[in-house]
C-alpha cells in the first residue's frame, strides 16, 4: 500500500520524549509516517484535539492534508471510524469526539486555543516564535518534521539543548513503499555531493553550489517599497502557475509570492492578477507561451513576453541573467513559502565526476522562473550590442 506503515513509521513510532524532532530524505515517509500515528492515536483518545500546522493552507493541502484524506481513504477509515470532514473549518472529528484539525500558520493561528498534540509539518519554514507560541499551548507530544536545506532553530534550540527532545533521521531507504521509479530518480543525482546529502541522506546541507546566496527575509512588503510589476511563470497540470511581485526597495528588489498553484486556466491568471489590482503595471511571463500571453493580455492586463536574449556573447540567456540577478542586492517577504523553498534547493548541476556545471538543476524553480523574467526585463531596454544589430 502507498501509505502503508514502513521502517520510517515504526522508528517515529519509537520516539517517547516531549518534542520529537523527524529529519529526513526526500520521500522517506516523514509526513506519511507522523500522519499514522496521529489518527492511531485519535482513534484511542477520545475527546482530544490535535492540530497539524504548516505554514500556510495551500502548503498543507498538497501535503499533510492530501496525505491524512488519501490514507483515510485508502484504509477504509471514513466509515469504520465515522469520520466528519468539516471542510470550512479544516476539520476532521472522529467517532469517539477526537478532532485533527490543520492550522495555517500564515493567518496568525499560532496564538489560537491549546491543543492535546501538535504536528508542525515542514518546520524549517517557519520562524522561532511562532513555534514557541504553539508549543507553550500544546499539552502533550510534538512532532516536528521537514528536509534539512540548512540549519535552522531545531538544531539551534532544541537538538541537543533540551533534554526532553528526540531526535530521528529517516530517509528514503527506509519507505519500504516508495515506488521503484522514484528511488531511482533519486539515486541518479546522488553525484550532486549537497543535493544528496540534503535529499538522500537527510544530512544538513553545507549550502555548497547554490545559484544564489545572501537573500533577505523581510515580514511584508513595505509602503517605502515600489512596485515595479510582477513575472509570469506558466504551469498547469503537474507545474504550478507562479506569479512574482517586483519591488524596488532599498537599493535592491523584494520579492513578493502572490500565486502557486497547479490547475489554472488563462482566464484565472487573468483574474488572479486584477484581484491583485496588477493590470496597469508591467507583467512578464514566460515567451515560449505567446498563446496564453495573448489571451490573458486581451483582458485589458498588460502582460508582455520576456526577453530572453544574452547580452553576453559567452553566456546562454539564463546563464546570464542568472549572472545579473546574483549581482543584484535581493529581499523576499516571508509569506513567499514556495519562493523560499525554491531559493534555498536551487543548485548547480553536477556531472557524474561530481564537477560542478554551469546550468541549473532542472526542477522546482517556478517562482524563480517568474522573478528572473521581470528582473532582467528591468536590464533589457537598456543596453544594445553590435552583434544584436544587423
Amino acid at each position: 500500500m502507498a501509505y502503508g506503515k514502513t521502517t520510517s513509521y515504526y522508528e517515529i513510532q519509537k520516539l517517547k520524549k516531549r518534542i520529537k524532532v523527524v529529519q529526513g530524505s526526500s520521500s522517506a515517509s516523514k509526513t506519511v509516517s507522523i500522519v499514522l500515528i496521529l489518527i492511531d492515536y485519535a482513534t484511542r483518545h477520545p475527546d482530544k484535539l490535535i492540530s497539524i500546522a504548516g505554514v500556510n493552507m495551500p502548503h498543507l493541502k498538497r501535503g499533510a492534508k492530501r496525505d491524512l484524506k488519501n490514507i483515510l481513504t485508502e484504509n477504509n477509515y471514513w466509515d469504520y471510524y465515522k469520520i466528519v470532514e468539516n471542510k470550512a473549518e479544516s476539520t476532521f472529528t472522529f467517532f469517539n469526539g477526537t478532532v485533527i484539525e490543520f492550522l495555517a500558520l500564515d493567518e496568525g493561528k499560532a496564538r489560537g486555543a491549546r491543543r492535546d498534540v501538535l504536528f508542525v509539518n515542514e518546520a524549517n519554514l517557519i520562524d522561532y516564535e511562532t513555534f514557541n507560541q504553539l508549543e507553550i499551548r500544546t499539552k502533550e507530544s510534538i512532532y516536528i518534521d521537514y528536509n534539512p536545506t540548512s540549519e535552522f532553530w531545531a538544531h539551534t534550540e532544541l537538538v541537543g539543548v533540551r533534554d526532553d527532545v528526540d531526535f530521528i533521521i529517516v530517509t528514503y531507504k527506509q519507505n519500504e513503499a516508495l515506488d521503484e521509479a522514484i528511488v531511482q530518480a533519486l539515486e541518479r543525482r546522488k553525484h550532486n555531493k549537497n543535493w544528496w546529502r540534503v535529499y538522500g541522506e537527510g544530512q544538513i546541507g553545507e549550502l555548497e553550489g547554490l545559484v544564489y546566496s545572501g537573500w533577505t527575509g523581510i515580514d511584508k512588503v513595505p509602503d517605502s517599497a515600489e512596485l515595479i510589476g510582477y513575472g509570469l511563470d506558466f504551469g498547469y497540470t503537474n507545474d504550478p502557475t507562479a506569479i512574482v511581485c517586483v519591488y524596488k526597495h532599498e537599493g535592491g528588489y523584494l520579492l513578493d509570492e502572490i500565486c502557486y498553484h497547479t490547475g489554472l486556466f488563462n482566464k484565472d491568471i487573468a483574474e488572479m492578477i486584477k484581484q491583485h489590482n496588477l493590470q496597469s503595471v508591467l507583467g512578464v511571463g514566460d515567451s515560449s507561451e505567446p498563446k496564453s500571453i495573448a489571451e490573458i493580455s486581451s483582458e485589458g492586463i498588460n502582460l508582455i513576453g520576456a526577453t530572453k536574449t544574452s547580452q553576453d556573447k559567452g553566456k546562454t540567456y539564463n546563464q546570464w541573467a542568472i549572472s545579473k540577478i546574483q549581482e543584484m542586492k535581493i529581499y523576499y517577504t516571508n509569506s513567499s513559502i514556495n519562493l523560499r523553498k525554491e531559493y534555498l534547493g536551487y543548485m548547480w548541476a553536477s556531472d557524474r565526476t561530481g564537477k560542478k556545471l554551469n546550468v541549473p538543476m532542472d526542477g522546482n524553480d517556478h517562482t524563480l522562473d517568474a522573478m528572473k523574467y521581470r528582473l532582467i526585463q528591468t536590464l533589457a531596454p537598456k543596453v544594445q550590442y553590435d552583434w544584436e544589430v544587423r
